[in-house]
């Protein structure tokens, strides 16, 4: 069968997932009467809940072109369109022919569209690009195609790849055309340029075989499971097969016990691949991402693309708070250490080192949002866990400075906020580059910014622009050291003592700041119960309970106390509000705040020796 092999990217919530649904349907993956779940590509719980893609995945698709009887396979990969999950598409792309670059018709190239791009103009693919969501009230298609164009200049990209073509579509309503003005018809026109402009996979089926791993998944019952193209030659159920590192030496040898190919959402049983098919293989046990899985008699690897390195670490700590082990069921650092292991061996851009006692490990990702995604899974899995504050990786140039990771911060806001982020951008010294209109009333801001001042600002960020303001975020560079970064403005309520919380303690504390508790709740020693108005840590007793006595008060003193909903916090806030000296504690049920130290005396020296 004929093959087309190209991935779909786009920046986050541009529409990618939708359009592969929309190219599901219309090719007739789904049977007329078939109840398929919208946005199917996101199988996983936590791309449902928050409605954004985590992992890379593939697919096919089968299409007649009109006038032929013989169907051509479109397999197509979904990405991530959000930068802490860029190590996932980094090595995906080398799986593939071509990419559909996927635009929003008014929001334009966004920052995760230059980097993914970037990524795909230098392998020499060549984009088709599509103009989505051309039916926006505020599309302005033209002036998106512009800044697309620029884009690529600006990427050093060549004559044939700045010739790219152009669709408009709006995957939701299922129609592409080449004429902007049309609003309707069908995606007939992107399978028509996908099989015009993509080459088929000119990949040699008579040589040895050999194949990349990009992708790493578990089965049950197969084991390990390896996803990727097949470089060359043809493989077959039961081939003798084995295993090169990036060095060509071998790792282990075994045999492909299952072959499989895919077809729309099911991975299917096939008894042969050949030379340009996307397949999984199982069989071994040791191969892991970037390995070349080859035929006996190859000893050379195939070269993976280098990915670029994490730029932020947490420490991942056993629980150790006097609640610990109420919850969770996975509470020991050896499982906490078997889990991390088998989560960088599938997932590149995340590395894992083990702290001297034995009882931590750092951590070391792309983002808040990776980490905080890996923290959230680990939760549903029954772990309990202590989780630092993030902090940048620093680096030393040639000439022994130290440098940090600076962001590229793209923010969307209406113009009566753009003084707010302007000004709280400086204070976390950011350097304004560009500021623009970009219509209905918004403004466009541009700011390279030290990773480390953008460490907890987005709340903060939502609070000033009352939740209509868009930030976007990109790794940019390794730039100077920009010096002392003020944190946390604010100081926290501690609890003095364990117990429950009583409302006829906590009705007085509210005078004191925000409340993080409610009545009732169990507390201890070093629990951090709410945020004090003021700049320092207070200690409190929220504990105490109104005392019993024959007296009836006067004036109608026993009304019962009234108090303001606590505050509670996501993952991402908690990890994103705590200070050095604080921790997450993590646990399939509870997401509490806590001092590093939970001891008064103890928080004193530390904090003594901290200064000294």
């Amino acid at each position: 069968m004929r093959l087309r092999n190209v991935a779909i990217i786009a920046h986050v919530d541009h529409g990618k997932t939708t359009l592969v649904d929309q190219l599901f349907r219309q090719s007739g993956t789904f049977r007329d009467n078939q109840r398929v779940e919208e946005r199917a590509m996101d199988s996983n719980d936590l791309e449902k809940e928050r409605g954004i893609t985590i992992l890379a995945k593939p697919t096919s698709v089968e299409w007649t072109p009109e006038g032929e009887s013989d169907p051509i396979r479109i397999n197509i990969v979904d990405t991530p369109g959000h930068a802490d999950f860029g190590g996932e598409v980094e090595r995906i792309l080398s799986m593939v022919d071509g990419v559909i670059l996927l635009v929003d018709s008014s929001e334009g190239a966004m920052p995760q569209t230059k980097f993914v791009t970037g990524k795909a103009l230098a392998l020499g693919l060549r984009p088709i690009v599509v103009v989505n969501k051309i039916d926006r009230p505020d599309e302005r298609i033209q002036e998106v195609l512009d800044e697309v164009f620029d884009l690529f200049v600006s990427l050093d990209a060549t004559d044939e790849q700045l010739d790219f073509p152009v669709l408009y579509a709006s995957g939701r309503n299922g129609y592409a055309n080449e004429d902007p003005s049309l609003r309707e018809g069908t995606l007939k026109p992107l399978f028509q340029k996908i099989v015009d402009h993509v080459p088929p996979p000119n990949l040699d089926e008579d040589a040895p075989f050999t194949f990349l791993v990009t992708l790493l998944d578990r089965d049950n019952f197969l084991g390990r499971i390896l996803t990727g193209r097949v470089n060359s030659g043809v493989v077959k159920v039961n081939q003798a097969i084995h295993a090169l590192d990036m060095d060509g030496n071998v790792i282990e040898t075994g045999r492909a016990s299952k072959v499989m190919s895919f077809r729309g959402l099911e991975r299917v049983p096939v008894d042969e691949a050949r030379a340009g098919d996307i397949i999984s293989l199982a069989g071994l046990t040791i191969a892991t991402v970037a390995n070349t899985i080859a035929d006996t008699s190859v000893s050379v690897p195939i070269q993976a693309q280098p990915i670029d390195p994490p730029t932020l670490s947490m420490r991942f700590a056993v629980n150790d708070s006097p609640m610990a082990g109420r919850e969770g069921t996975k509470v020991t650092s050896r499982m906490i250490r078997d889990r991390l292991a088998r989560e960088a061996e599938s997932n590149v851009a995340v590395k894992v080192t083990e702290s001297a006692d034995k009882d931590s490990f750092e951590v070391a990702g792309r983002g808040e949002l990776q980490l905080g995604v890996l923290i959230e899974t680990m939760r549903r899995e029954g772990f309990e866990l202590g989780i630092s504050r993030p902090r940048v990786l620093f680096r030393e140039d040639e000439n022994g400075k130290r440098t940090e990771p600076y962001e590229t911060v793209v923010i969307d806001v209406d113009d009566e906020f753009s003084g707010t982020v302007v000004d709280k951008m400086n204070q976390r010294k950011a350097e304004l580059t560009e500021m623009k209109p970009s219509g209905g009333g918004k403004t466009r801001i541009v700011f390279s910014a030290p990773s480390r001042g953008l460490i907890g600002y987005h709340g903060e960020f939502l609070s000033d622009t009352r939740g209509t303001g868009i930030m976007n975020r990109l790794f940019e560079k390794y730039g100077p050291h920009k010096g002392n970064i003020e944190g946390r403005k604010n100081g926290v309520l501690i609890s003095n003592g364990a117990g429950e919380a009583q409302s006829y303690a906590l009705g007085p504390l509210e005078d004191r700041g925000i409340l993080f508790v409610g009545h009732g709740e169990a507390l201890y020693e070093g629990m951090i119960i709410g945020e004090n108005a003021k700049t320092d840590d207070l200690e409190v007793n929220p504990m105490k309970a109104k005392q019993l006595t024959n007296f009836r008060a006067s004036g109608g003193k026993d009304d019962a106390v009234r108090l303001t909903p606590p505050k509670r916090m996501t993952l991402e806030q908690a990890i994103a509000y705590i200070d050095d000296d604080e921790l997450v504690e993590v646990t399939p049920k509870n997401i509490r705040l806590r001092k590093r130290h939970l001891d008064p005396n103890e928080r004193k020296r530390a904090s003594r020796a901290a200064k000294d």
